[in-house]
């Protein structure tokens, strides 16, 4: 940065280079800077970084206020703190292939269906380059993956959310990925997900048609919108059918629940539908910090041995309470019907015993 560029902006930060190719930028708020928010003030002083690249660096962790880790962005700078930051080498844009098991439910020459732990992101993005589902695909079939989805997202034709678990269907060669996608978009797939929400829903039978759009001010989360033919829109159908009611006796009111066990068909598949619909009719997932109220349950008390034990669980419980159960579908190259299914994991299955104790 020549004088003239400096003089222009006097808080430019220039980094250190790190043994292993990470750049670190050191400062001190000033009383002249103080009140700036962090990562609108750090966008201005760091030419090379956007403020959305930032954003998301300050979330991950990249950045340390006063020797301790700080993820807040919109925090307003104050006079004497001192910071550092590290952004991490650029990262290339083809995935690699990392040796992470898998549970594989089904697997041919055209298409492989894999049982997705919670935790785990389905393909590299941002804050997530490694450890996805794609670098473990990767490592276990090479380079037999199509290439229609891109190289940060080859063979892939349908997600779940990275704290949702259960089925995924994975395309091997072009002709099967278009024959995928082409049932996607038809939605002739049968996809069946389990759920403990809050609550159980009245009529324990039904169905949700609420269009879906991006959330106002916040591009991360997906909300009903009252005019499903707005420009960004989504048509959305889910249909439920209550399974299991859990802790009657201890409900506020007569006949109620205090979470409930709930079979969810999707007709269609936008992005966090489940979660959004059942929110949306006041029975959102237990566990979903996004379109939830946390873990907790309203009215449950550590009054017995069951309310206590319930209580740990749903604090250990760290995740939207989703599973992806079901998954059937034609063949897209020979046109077999198949069809799969696998049980909850083990977290899911010990919060619907405790709440079954209730």
């Amino acid at each position: 940065m020549n004088a003239g560029d400096e003089s222009l902006n006097p808080d430019a930060l220039e980094p250190t280079l790190s043994p292993d190719g990470e750049e670190v930028y050191a400062f001190c708020a000033g009383s002249h800077n103080a009140g700036a928010r962090l990562d609108k003030w750090l966008s201005e002083a760091i030419d090379s970084l956007t403020r959305t690249r930032l954003k998301a660096l300050i979330e991950g962790g990249a950045i340390a206020r006063n020797g301790e880790i700080f993820t807040d962005p919109s925090w307003k700078l104050r006079e004497g703190e001192d910071y550092r930051l590290t952004v991490p080498p650029a990262a290339s844009p083809t995935p690699g292939g990392e040796d992470i098991p898998l549970e594989i439910a089904f697997e041919d020459d055209d298409l492989i269906v894999v049982n997705k732990p919670a935790g785990m992101v389905v393909h590299p993005a941002s804050g997530n380059w490694t450890g996805t589902l794609v670098n473990a695909l990767i490592h276990h079939c090479g380079n037999s993956l199509s290439g229609i989805g891109g190289v940060a997202r080859p063979g892939i034709v349908h997600r779940i959310d990275k704290d949702t678990s259960g089925l995924l269907v994975v395309a091997k060669n072009d002709r099967a990925h278009q024959g995928l996608g082409a049932l996607f978009a038809a939605h002739d797939i049968d996809r069946v997900y389990e759920a403990i929400a809050v609550g159980a829903p009245r009529p324990g039978v039904g169905t949700i048609d609420a269009a879906l759009a991006r959330a106002p001010g916040d591009r991360k989360k997906m909300a009903v919108v009252r005019d499903p033919y707005q420009d960004n829109a989504r048509h959305a159908i889910s249909h439920y059918k209550i399974l299991e009611a859990f802790g009657r006796s201890r409900a506020k009111l007569k006949g109620d629940a205090l979470a409930s066990l709930i079979e969810c068909k999707l007709e269609t598949g936008r992005t966090h539908q489940i979660r959004v619909h059942l929110s949306h009719i006041g029975h959102p997932l237990i566990g979903d910090q996004v379109y939830g109220r946390g873990p907790g349950l309203s009215g449950l008390k550590p009054d017995d041995d069951a309310g206590e034990k319930a209580i740990k669980v749903l604090k250990k419980f760290r995740r939207q309470a989703l599973h992806a159960r079901t998954l059937g579908f034609a063949h897209p190259v020979s046109g077999e019907a198949l069809s799969f299914d696998c049980p909850p994991p083990a977290d899911f299955e010990a919060l619907r015993e405790a709440l079954k104790e209730l």
